[in-house]
């Protein structure tokens, strides 16, 4: 009896193993079977791509044959366009062939992988996928004109609703993600920021000479950027120039991150996450959670919200956040009056516990100022740290799910006995 009930057991596990796998997918090993799709494998590689494929379920890789990409490479482009390019050809929905030749009313509007960065305009990151007659299928960019002038030629590797790879006829035309992009090293980040609502925070780095280079010096290596709105920042001007010289420089390299972190990689990796002010003994860091699809930024201070993309075009992010993140080595959270006992409570009250989360990343080094007394002594949103609270819900929520699963395991041992 004990041997069939371990038999059974060790099945659960084996399918949950499988479960767990079967999800997972590898664009870059699905291509590497089709030598006639290398060069669009490599550059999928190199324009980094494939990570982000990788990290998304339910997608549709129209693939290009070595013909079509050596058409497309005539044009010399540079590798910042060919990423936008490619990106296009990433669409954010499954289409297998099956699919293609049932598409409701004949006709699909799909997004895609360029629109998601926030560098597209308009439409022009939306891909029109139209069932003709007689089973041909036409793929066009939004942005030219509802030419369709790509179409199906077969269905290289489908993993279904999880990604399909299909191969079109050829590279689609789209003026937005053909222009010349600028490298990173040529990126106006304050310009882009003060163009998307946080020109008060960019004018501000622009006037500290010390914490813009250090931006500047970080572009090319991989760099993310959060950056508080106009109307939250102005009204935290006047503490910040109560800082010294060296924690103004400090706190405004707090924003930077010196690696470079896309929207989905940030929703995937939480956890704490280094900063350009990082330095040894000095942390300046921050706890990167999400949500769902909203994503916040954490320090013992408060807490804040990512509310757009700015730009998200490998090495560089620039996202906005809600209010201006306190870094817990300026600034200590304001506390908020405990309540009065009932005269039946007991006098002392239970403490939550915090628990952190550590992540690794790129640190740089420099020198960083250690907090002292002439720190200001509260949050300008007037909102307590509520860490503790947040970490105790989510541990219950993440108990509870693993106590579900482990009750349904249990339930489907018992049946099968």
């Amino acid at each position: 009896m004990m041997g069939q009930r371990q038999h059974v057991v060790l099945l659960i596990f084996s399918a949950f193993l499988l479960f767990q796998t079967s999800n997972a997918h590898n664009i870059t090993r699905l291509l590497a079977k089709h030598p006639s799709l290398s060069t669009f494998n490599h550059y999928l590689t190199l324009t980094h791509l494939a990570p982000e494929i990788n990290r998304r379920t339910t997608i549709t890789v129209l693939a290009l044959d070595n013909a079509a990409m050596s058409s497309l490479l005539d044009k010399n482009p540079s590798i910042y366009t060919i990423k936008n390019i490619l990106s296009l050809h990433v669409l954010l929905d499954y289409f297998g062939a099956k699919k293609l030749h049932q598409i409701r009313n004949g006709t699909a509007l799909a997004a895609t992988m360029f629109q998601a960065t926030g560098v597209a305009p308009g439409v022009s990151g939306f891909v029109n996928i139209t069932d003709f007659k007689g089973g041909k299928v036409g793929f066009g960019a939004e942005d030219n004109g509802g030419s369709l002038n790509s179409f199906f030629v077969k269905s290289v590797e489908e993993l279904p609703y999880n990604i399909s790879v299909i191969q079109i006829s050829k590279a689609l035309p789209s003026v937005v993600a053909e222009a010349p992009t600028p490298g990173p090293s040529e990126l106006n980040i304050t310009g882009i920021m003060s163009a998307h609502g946080c020109k008060v925070f960019a004018d501000t780095l622009l006037a500290n000479p010390e914490a813009m280079g250090t931006y500047e010096d970080n572009v090319n290596g991989g760099l993310t950027v959060f950056c508080p709105m106009d109307d939250p920042f102005k009204a935290f001007l006047p503490k910040y120039k109560n800082l010294t010289a060296s924690k103004k420089a400090s706190f405004l390299e707090f924003f930077g991150v010196p690696v470079y972190q896309s929207l989905s990689m940030l929703k995937s990796n939480n956890g704490l996450m280094n900063t350009l002010a990082t330095d040894g003994a000095s942390k300046f860091d921050f706890t990167v959670q999400n949500e769902g699809e909203e994503v916040t930024l954490k320090t013992r201070v408060n807490t804040v919200k990512i509310t757009g993309t700015l730009i998200d075009e490998q090495p560089v992010a620039i996202y906005t956040i809600d209010k201006v993140l306190l870094p817990k080595e300026l600034f200590k959270a304001a506390l908020s009056p405990a309540p009065a006992p009932a005269p039946e409570e007991a006098a002392d009250a239970p403490k939550g516990s915090k628990s952190k989360t550590k992540s690794k990343s790129k640190t740089k080094s420099k020198a960083a100022p250690t907090p002292d007394s002439d720190s200001p002594a509260e949050s300008p949103d007037d909102d307590p740290a509520d860490q503790v609270a947040d970490d105790d819900n989510a541990a219950m929520c993440f108990g509870a799910e693993r106590l579900a699963v482990v009750g349904l395991s249990f339930l489907l041992v018992f049946f099968l006995l």
